[in-house]
């Protein structure tokens, strides 16, 4: 996935970019400016979805009230003198997650969507363009992370699963192992009965921990201090049983380092990724970045068809424990600062200046090889 060219959020200050706002139905123009259509009297916020007057009809103002001082009438469609649509969704659907949020059970979806002022459809795509999954994955991520909160302190497995809102024991069980990475008697317990190899190493960015399950690498996390990287692993998971020193987790590690070093080799050890739906998707998204190459959190929101989405993309991101092997540093921001990285901004401007340095020394290379290349 390459990045889309970066540049300046427009100005809006001619009649020319006001009209391209106009024709791409712009959101981010809503608070800009208005247009007004001579034909019909009626003004216009520039996400307005009826359908285009010609060119030569239409006005610019600069706000509603100088759109309704020249004499038009406020659009009854996307209502430019009140709250922008966009505003309005965001509220109704802020507040149906509160509602999933303190619901036992998740609320039925049409009693959602009337609370919402919208049909079925509609909200279900709102609410999916907004937070980035939908009103049953996000009740079921919700439910999750309320297992994992009151696992570790309830009397009993059963006794969390009917507090997080599961009314039926085995759907938890065939899921559990997804979102909790281990069975939830061994989560409970901090991870007893798990087993967890590690190991801290030296590399360029600093120290890096590497960690494994059984089913395969489901930590590599860099820091400055090896201590507190191991800290991490054990407050995790407290009780499970941390095998460091392992001689025969070595290869692993070098594995690893050697990806840290040059990401731009094949990782082909198996991983032990846990996540929400949506996070594997952006995950997923992120590993098919071309090394040397760069995403904006909007240009994958937009890529995964969910353009509204782009604050749960950087959590996502913010959210990955594969450091390099999971490629969260090659997303930045749409003007093309390097910020928020979980492993420091400093790695992160290092990573992306080692990649690029390398891609262009692979392309020097394959065009002098093609300069050099016999003529048959």
């Amino acid at each position: 996935m390459h990045s889309p060219p970066t540049t300046g959020c427009p100005s809006f200050a001619s009649d020319e970019e006001r009209w391209a706002a106009v024709q791409a139905r712009r959101r981010d123009a809503d608070d800009r400016f208005v247009y007004a259509v001579a034909t019909t009297g009626v003004f216009c916020r520039p996400s307005c979805p009826s359908r285009h007057a010609r060119r030569e009809n239409v006005r610019f103002f600069t706000d509603a009230a100088a759109a309704e001082k020249a004499g038009y009438r406020a659009c009854r469609r996307c209502t430019p003198t009140g709250p922008a649509p966009g505003d309005r969704h965001a509220a109704a659907i802020a507040q149906a997650c509160r509602r999933i949020e303190q619901a036992s059970e998740l609320p039925d979806l049409d009693a959602l969507a009337q609370a919402a002022g919208m049909s079925r459809y509609h909200f279900q795509r709102v609410f999916k363009s907004l937070v980035g999954v939908t009103p049953g994955e996000y009740a079921r991520g919700r439910r999750a992370e309320r297992m994992r909160r009151t696992l570790p302190t309830s009397p009993s497995v059963t006794d969390a699963l009917y507090d997080a809102g599961y009314n039926a024991n085995s759907r938890f069980y065939e899921q559990s192992r997804r979102s909790l990475g281990m069975t939830p008697g061994a989560y409970r317990d901090g991870g007893r009965g798990t087993r967890i190899r590690f190991a801290v190493a030296a590399t360029t960015l600093g120290a890096v921990l590497v960690a494994a399950t059984e089913a395969g690498v489901c930590a590599i996390l860099l820091g400055d201090d090896a201590d507190r990287l191991v800290r991490d692993i054990q407050d995790m998971f407290p009780n499970a049983e941390l095998i460091g020193a392992d001689p025969g987790f070595e290869a692993t590690v070098a594995r690893v380092i050697a990806q840290i070093e040059d990401s731009s080799r094949r990782f082909d050890l198996p991983l032990d990724v846990r996540g929400s739906a949506f996070q594997i998707e952006v995950w997923n998204a992120l590993s098919k970045i071309p090394h040397g190459s760069t995403a904006t959190y909007a240009g994958i929101a937009a890529a995964l068809g969910r353009p509204s989405a782009v604050r749960a993309v950087a959590q996502a991101c913010a959210s990955n424990r594969l450091a390099v092997v999971v490629p969260c540093h090659r997303v930045v921001r749409s003007d093309g600062n390097v910020s928020g990285y979980r492993w420091g901004v400093e790695r992160k401007k290092a990573l992306l200046q080692r990649e690029a340095a390398r891609a262009e020394a692979t392309q020097s290379d394959s065009a002098d090889h093609t300069a050099r290349a016999p003529i048959d």
